[in-house]
């Protein structure tokens, strides 16, 4: 069976399976019942059913057509990984899952979803949807996908490792407490937390149940007086996470879930739940039992976002690190692309060889991005043995990488000339630098929101007409997720202030259809503003983390400010300080003429 038969085939498979429940469609999110951007093999369904494998989307299998929806960064990738014939793709700004459920829907339709990987909020849309259309939303269990695929993988079970906290910065009995202080401020007696990532900030805990992010997959209740009951399966305990936990820490098997539930009725407690995370079937569960449900954002997003002391500087020191790897990588590039014999994947696995050499590297913070020529312009390509191209002289080479240390988590990107470019090249990567330098540069007041920021790094492109189909910036997290909340730099979000501590990516860009991509992405820390004469309000501005230099052969000079050349000299000179000890004599050279002044 060649590759689209299959397809053919478990799309069959889902709409016999969705006849026999009396389903009209079903919906098929990028979700696990955590919401986890990267997900275990075994909630991977919608790869399993369209073969999108992209880290966000949604798809509904109908009983005579179907759909795959993805946002701007996957717009390419979708149609080439997706045949038409099963699912039709459509990008969400163009045509919202919504719009097209309206237009399916019919009175007396059933539309099917599981209640594990829909949050409350994601089922009260759909439900308003269905009623304006005189159908039926079907909460559906189990999933019908997991009924016809027949070898899913197993649920991961590795153990749950303590973070220690020469690295946490913070005791988790002290976070614990300070968070039961404000429930009882906020009179709730306790709060759902289903995000592991949550009760890895939380209990200072990490896990390897997920690639790419250190996550042990488990829930939890946390309590007034700090308890926190864990759900997670007694395999992946050890003693010395046993002891880790100490008194106040009780684990509890997943399968007693339902029953802690029910107990926060019978007590009449006021319940905290994020409507944002926790899956509509927790939800459900809870009005069954009559309990009252408070709805708000999860009491551990926030403090975890913004890094105390020893993680800021944990991540400074990670992007030292970082940044001789990737110094190394660029001046091995530099010497053996001039062939053209280098491919996507050879430099992927170069620079990834790189990293792995470094003290306290445990993994990559996500799939090295390694887009030669117009698979650039693919804003989250993955190489593949069939797609895998050369870099070849005269073209753009894009590659956007990062690591997971125990000290901090890093995320860059770097375009580089592959011989010479061409002033299209240059004026395209001069007005994204100039949105990067822009960004880099501000300073804004206390209170300032990352949707305010974001037209900065905009301005150049958008006077000569262009832009980019993506978010500026995105939070990232301490030896946790590459992509956190809820801080962020975009036109759509960004509604949450920014606040000293927090890391957030620096990443404007642009991108030629079938021809070339260009991003720069820096991550930068928010601090405080210091020494600022005359100032009448509090004002915050950010420190770049990233250290690697931008590839000199692509500036056109005639676009920059004066104040734009100062800025690149004084980053360049700092990479070259900072990391030339750290390298070999070859790659010292290299740097020390790629920084350069302008």
């Amino acid at each position: 069976m060649n590759e689209r038969s299959a397809y053919v085939s478990r799309l069959s498979d889902l709409r016999d399976e969705l006849s026999r429940r009396n389903l009209s469609g079903f919906m098929i999110p990028h979700a696990d019942e955590y919401q986890n951007e990267y997900t275990p093999d075994s909630a991977e369904r919608l790869r399993w059913v369209t073969g999108f494998s992209g880290s966000a989307g949604v798809a509904v299998a109908w009983h005579d057509s179907a759909a795959i929806f993805v946002d701007g960064r996957y717009v390419l990738q979708v149609k080439t990984e997706v045949h038409p014939s099963c699912f039709v793709p459509y990008h969400t700004a163009d045509l919202p899952v919504t719009d097209w459920l309206s237009s399916v829907l019919q009175p007396g339709s059933r539309l099917g979803y599981d209640p594990w990987l829909h949050t409350s909020d994601d089922v009260e849309r759909l439900r308003v949807i269905c009623e304006q259309a005189k159908a039926e939303l079907v909460a559906t269990t189990p999933n019908p996908i997991d009924v016809i695929w027949t070898d899913r993988p197993a649920v991961p079970l590795t153990p749950m490792i303590p973070h220690p906290l020469v690295y946490a910065g913070k005791d988790s009995q002290e976070k614990r407490e300070e968070l039961g202080r404000k429930l009882k401020e906020d009179r709730v007696g306790a709060a759902v937390i289903t995000a592991p990532d949550s009760l890895a900030w939380l209990l200072n805990i990490r896990g390897e149940d997920l690639a790419y992010t250190p996550l042990s997959l488990c829930m939890g209740i946390v309590f007034q007086d700090g308890s926190v009951r864990l759900f997670i399966p007694r395999q992946k305990l050890t003693p010395q996470t046993l002891e880790h936990f100490g008194p106040s820490v009780f684990p509890c098997p997943p399968d007693t879930f339902e029953d802690e539930l029910k107990k926060l009725g019978q007590q009449n407690m006021c319940v905290l739940c994020d409507p944002k995370k926790t899956p509509s079937w927790i939800v459900d569960c809870l009005r069954q039992q009559h309990v009252m449900i408070r709805h708000g954002d999860d009491p551990c997003v926030l403090p975890k976002a913004c890094k105390n002391h020893v993680e800021a500087q944990g991540a400074r020191n990670a992007h030292v690190r970082d940044g001789a790897a990737l110094c190394r990588f660029l001046a091995w590039l530099d010497r053996e692309s001039a062939g053209g014999k280098v491919t996507e994947l050879d430099a992927a696995s170069y620079l990834d060889a790189c990293r792995q050499k470094n003290d306290l590297w445990k993994d990559m913070s996500f799939p090295t991005i390694s887009g030669a020529g117009k698979n650039g312009a693919i804003i989250h390509y993955r190489s593949t043995p069939e797609s895998n191209a050369r870099l070849a002289p005269g073209t753009l080479y894009l590659v956007d990488s990062g690591a997971q240390y125990l000290d901090g988590t890093t995320d860059v990107t770097r375009t580089v000339a592959i011989g010479t470019p061409t002033a299209e090249h240059r004026d395209r990567y001069t007005r994204v630098l100039k949105g990067h330098i822009t960004l880099a540069t501000v300073r804004f007041p206390k209170g300032t929101t990352g949707s305010q920021l974001d037209v900065l790094a905009r301005r150049s492109l958008w006077e000569v007409g262009l832009d980019y189909d993506h978010g500026t910036g995105h939070g990232v997290g301490s030896y946790l997720g590459v992509h956190e909340g809820p801080q962020r730099i975009s036109k759509a979000g960004g509604s949450v202030a920014l606040h000293p501590g927090m890391i957030v990516s620096n990443e404007p860009g642009y991108y030629k259809a079938g021809a070339y991509g260009i991003r720069l992405e820096s991550l930068v820390l928010v601090t405080p503003c210091a020494n600022m004469t005359g100032a009448e309000r509090e004002l915050y501005a950010f420190e770049t983390l990233t250290l690697a230099p931008f590839d000199r052969r692509l500036i056109e000079l005639s676009l920059l400010s004066k104040e734009d050349v100062t800025w690149i000299n004084a980053y360049h000179a700092r990479v070259c300080d900072v990391v030339c000890p750290l390298v070999d004599d070859e790659t010292a050279g290299w740097l020390r003429d790629a920084t350069q002044p302008l």
